[in-house]
């Protein structure tokens, strides 16, 4: 299995119903303002450096955002606070990213989403979040990232489901950093976290409901991005 083999099997997926019709229906209806756009409307894969130390975990497809473009965080206003702070810690080649061909370059960062297909409401539920885990498991299998970078709370909870890691042993928080050892999580042969110094960072999401009310700023988006650097070493 390859990155390209499991984006090509995941955009044909079709185990959620719900998401199916819904991301169909808004690439054929569309918005006003991309009337002329040719919409994606499939699962949206990861994107990124296949040789990634920094793997970033994100909910869902916008509507109009990822689902239209067919690339994570790109299109949307989630994407607009995103790309920039990653292009200020050097991980971007560019500060904007409109279109999967606008050229943008990430460099030791990789990201996807907890769900692939653009939920109604941006809430998808607790089955189509299941559905779509073996996906994330693959990457991370794939990429073996030392720094996961989690954006909210479904994409914390997932990462912990993942490995196996006690809720009690941790809790979500802005910017709470967790080191994975054998004492809080489920390590086997086949892992990746036996390799040591590997940590999860925690972050608010970026979308709008946080970065126009200012619990997430662009000054406390800029720190994660500067203590993943610290976490690489």
């Amino acid at each position: 299995m390859t990155l390209e083999h499991l984006s090509a099997e995941m955009i044909t997926c079709r185990k959620c119903p719900r998401l199916v019709e819904w991301r169909e229906r808004v690439a054929r209806e569309k918005r006003r303002a991309y009337k002329d756009h040719e919409y994606w409307g499939k699962p949206v894969p990861g994107f990124g450096d296949p040789q990634a130390r920094v793997f970033v975990v994100g909910l869902a497809p916008g509507a109009h955002g990822s689902n239209r473009t067919g690339r994570q965080f790109t299109g949307d206003a989630s994407g607009g606070f995103f790309y920039p702070a990653l292009y200020r810690a050097g991980f971007a080649s560019q500060p904007e990213s409109l279109s999967r061909d606008d050229d943008m370059v990430l460099t030791d960062l990789y990201t996807a989403p907890v769900c692939r297909c653009a939920p109604p409401d941006n809430k998808p539920n607790a089955d189509e979040i299941a559905n779509c885990q073996p996906y994330l498991e693959d990457e991370l299998r794939l990429i073996q990232p030392k720094v996961i970078v989690v954006l909210g709370r479904i994409a914390f909870e997932s990462i912990l489901r993942i490995y196996s890691v006690r809720k009690s042993a941790w809790k979500f928080a802005h910017s709470a950093a967790y080191r994975f050892s054998a004492e809080n999580c489920v390590l086997d042969s086949e892992h990746w976290l036996l390799k040591t110094d590997h940590w999860l960072l925690a972050s608010y999401h970026p979308s709008q409901q946080n970065t126009l009310t200012g619990r997430l700023t662009v000054e406390m988006f800029t720190a994660v991005w500067q203590k993943v650097k610290e976490l690489l070493g």
